[in-house]
């Protein structure tokens, strides 16, 4: 029953009440109807018309008959149902989707234009897909996520940061824009730190973080952006460190920080609004606005879902209690950077400043740790290391001025040492100079080496190839196999070469240095 039939049906019962009462006798029924009907009156439906005489009795036998219940409006019989014409078209459209559930109202009405010669509204479509459940959802194939709200039975639980962009300031005369970074507890909607930043980078989120810690101590859990920030090493050591478990929202699926998305959609309509509107703001000026927006109508302004304002349902006595101690967890954000130290005055240069090194690291590819919290002037020393990790001490700041830097001792003064590798250089010279004496001269193989050269070789198988010019008349071809064959062989003689020819199937250089490579394997002459 809707709020248009409970109307419908006061109305028809103020009507007819006097009869219902007694107020009008059985016998001048007829004569008030009458009356009625010729009277315009406001209808439930905002129009103002007649009600006939005739309606009159059917609406008075309905309530003398069903009482109160009959007074009500009545839907028709076939509410819903399609009409007799297009119950065929309604099926074919059903019958569409179902084939191909991904098919659009255009898709299924282009078809049944074609086969129908007309199509069906959008509504009236999807009404019927819904009703016969054809829809893409009900028939399976809908991607839609299934959502969860993101809250905890107690505050501390669970934080949920991200990054949004800010209004720009003022900053060394010119306009810069801002990075507001924020932390909001799941369960009572209180925002542990807010402040804005000129910059979105590692430092930034570890400054956010350090200071929420510092102030509220730590969640159980942290669900931050799919960002690259994010996923920093020092980030999942400090969590690890001080077991906190670290959640990453799913690539791109912004649905699932709503929590914080509402935030700043509330910071941007109060604060970030006046704030644009302002001239000449610094980030001093947005930051301290933003902490008193936050203690005045933020945190003490009722909830729409918790009922409750965010500091008292933070501050309540079911707040997580986990204390932490900083000292141990700054290391693991110290800023990291490989230096090669200088060759000549032996320091590494960090933010622009110089730190003596131990001279005999001059060279040497170093690690350099230090705090990125601290300011350029205010950094008095770093920590070195080998690219392996191993630790190899401080280096302090100094000035590349005379006396400023240790100067190297001087080696210590070197006893005579045994001349051990001279004279094993000079033992292996002489054993090799006495087997040679002891081996003697090797007539055979002076003999058998080589010494035909190698433009006799080639001009003596051109000749024989018929080749009249000689030397010259050789291709480059034919001279590099016959150079590659000559540096191979060193038993040719002319009668060995004219032999290898006379013998050859074809007076070509391939048949000839085949025969040539026969004879010399067999070993004739």
């Amino acid at each position: 029953m809707g709020r248009d039939d409970q109307a419908w049906a006061v109305f028809r019962c103020s009507l007819l009440s006097p009869l219902l009462l007694g107020e009008i006798p059985q016998a001048e029924r007829e004569a008030y109807f009458r009356k009625l009907a010729a009277e315009e009156r406001l209808l439930p439906n905002g129009q103002r018309q007649c009600v006939s005489v005739r309606t009159l009795r059917r609406w008075w036998k309905r309530l003398r008959d069903e009482g109160v219940a009959g007074t009500f409006r009545r839907s028709r019989s076939d509410r819903g149902q399609p009409r007799a014409n297009q119950q065929a078209l309604l099926n074919r459209a059903v019958e569409l989707k179902k084939e191909q559930p991904r098919r659009s109202d255009v898709v299924i009405n282009r078809i049944l234009k074609q086969e129908f010669g007309r199509g069906v509204p959008r509504s009236t479509l999807y009404r019927h897909l819904h009703r016969e459940g054809a829809t893409r959802r009900k028939l399976g194939v809908s991607e839609q996520t299934i959502r969860c709200r993101w809250t905890r039975d107690e505050a501390g639980a669970l934080w949920v940061g991200d990054f949004e962009h800010g209004p720009p300031v003022v900053q060394q005369g010119r306009a810069v824009k801002t990075h507001l970074s924020a932390w909001i507890d799941c369960h009572s909607r209180y925002i542990v730190e807010a402040r804005y930043y000129l910059r979105e980078n590692l430092d930034i989120l570890v400054d956010s973080l350090l200071r929420a810690w510092s102030h509220h101590d730590t969640s159980r859990e942290l669900y931050v952006d799919n960002a690259k920030i994010y996923h920093a090493g020092a980030l999942k050591l400090a969590c690890t460190e001080l077991n906190i478990k670290l959640l990453h929202r799913p690539p791109r699926d912004p649905a699932t920080g709503g929590l914080i998305e509402r935030f700043f959609q509330t910071l941007q309509g109060q604060l970030e609004a006046e704030i644009r509107a302002a001239q000449l703001l610094s980030l001093g000026d947005i930051n301290r606005a933003l902490q008193a927006w936050l203690t005045q109508e933020y945190h003490v302004a009722v909830h729409s879902e918790t009922k409750q304002t965010p500091h008292d349902r933070y501050h309540s006595a079911t707040r997580l209690q986990r204390p932490v101690r900083l000292q141990s967890i700054l290391p693991l954000f110290h800023r990291r950077e490989q230096r090669t130290v200088d060759r000549d005055f032996s320091d590494v240069t960090i933010l622009e400043q110089t730190f003596a090194v131990d001279p005999k690291l001059r060279g040497d590819r170093v690690e350099v740790r230090f705090d990125s919290f601290q300011t350029r002037e205010a950094l008095q020393e770093v920590q070195l290391f080998r690219l392996d990790g191993a630790y190899l001490g401080l280096a302090r700041r100094y000035q590349r001025e005379p006396g400023h830097h240790p100067q190297p001792a001087p080696p210590p003064q070197q006893n005579s040492i045994e001349p051990s590798y001279l004279n094993a250089l000079q033992a292996s010279h002489e054993a090799s100079q006495q087997q040679r004496r002891q081996q003697g001269l090797d007539f055979q193989s002076a003999q058998q080496r080589n010494v035909w050269s190698l433009s006799s070789f080639a001009t003596l198988v051109a000749r024989l190839l018929g080749r009249t010019a000689g030397l010259s008349a050789l291709s480059r071809d034919e001279l590099d196999a016959l150079r590659a064959f000559h540096a191979r062989h060193d038993r040719l003689h002319e009668a060995l070469v004219r032999t290898a020819v006379a013998q050859a199937e074809a007076l070509t250089i391939p048949h000839v240095l085949w025969q040539l490579q026969s004879l010399l394997s067999t070993g004739d002459p």
